[in-house]
C-alpha cells in the first residue's frame, strides 16, 4: 500500500488461503486486529507496545468475505481476553462488521473482560481530505494511545 518493494521471487507461486487470517505476532495482553494499509501501522505500534512492556497478539484478518472461518481470533481472545480492531474505513463500517463476526456469529464476547474498541480513520471523507488521505487514517500513534488505554482498564 503505497510502498515500494521489490518484487517477490515467488511472484504467481505464493497464495494466501481464503478466510484464514495470519496470527503474525503472539502476545497475551490484547488482541489487535487489523488489515490493509492499517496493519502496517499495528505492526510498528505493536513493537513500541512491546519496548513497553505490553504484549500485542497481532492478527491480519487477511480477508472479510469469507471472514475469519477457523475461529482463530477467538482463539487469540481466549488468551488475551481484550480487542482491538483497527482500519482505514469510516466509524461503523469495516470494524464494526468485524466487531459483529467476532462477537456475535462467533461468540467471542463470552471471553472479553473489558470492553472491545475499534479505532477507525476520521468521519469524513478521506479521498478529499487536504493531505490526501494519510490524515483521516489511523497512526502508529492512535494505535498505541488505544492500547495503553485499553490495558489500563
Amino acid at each position: 500500500y503505497r510502498l515500494k518493494e521489490r518484487l517477490p521471487s515467488n511472484l504467481g507461486e505464493f497464495t494466501v488461503p481464503i478466510g484464514i487470517p495470519e496470527v503474525v505476532r503472539e502476545g497475551s495482553d490484547l488482541t489487535l486486529v487489523s488489515y490493509g494499509s492499517t496493519f502496517r501501522v499495528c505492526e510498528e505500534a505493536a513493537d513500541r507496545l512491546e519496548a513497553l512492556g505490553i504484549s500485542v497478539e497481532l492478527v491480519d484478518a487477511r480477508t472479510l468475505l469469507p471472514f475469519d472461518r477457523g475461529h482463530r481470533i477467538v482463539e487469540s481472545l481466549q488468551k488475551t481476553n481484550r480487542l482491538l480492531v483497527v482500519d482505514e474505513d469510516v466509524p461503523g463500517g469495516a470494524s464494526a462488521f468485524i466487531l459483529q463476526q467476532i462477537l456475535e456469529v462467533q461468540g467471542g464476547y463470552r471471553f472479553l473482560d473489558a470492553a472491545p474498541a475499534t479505532l477507525t480513520a476520521k468521519a469524513h471523507r478521506p479521498a478529499y481530505g487536504s493531505d490526501g488521505d494519510y490524515f483521516s487514517k489511523p497512526s502508529v500513534e492512535d494505535v498505541v494511545e488505544k492500547v495503553l488505554g485499553m490495558v489500563k482498564e
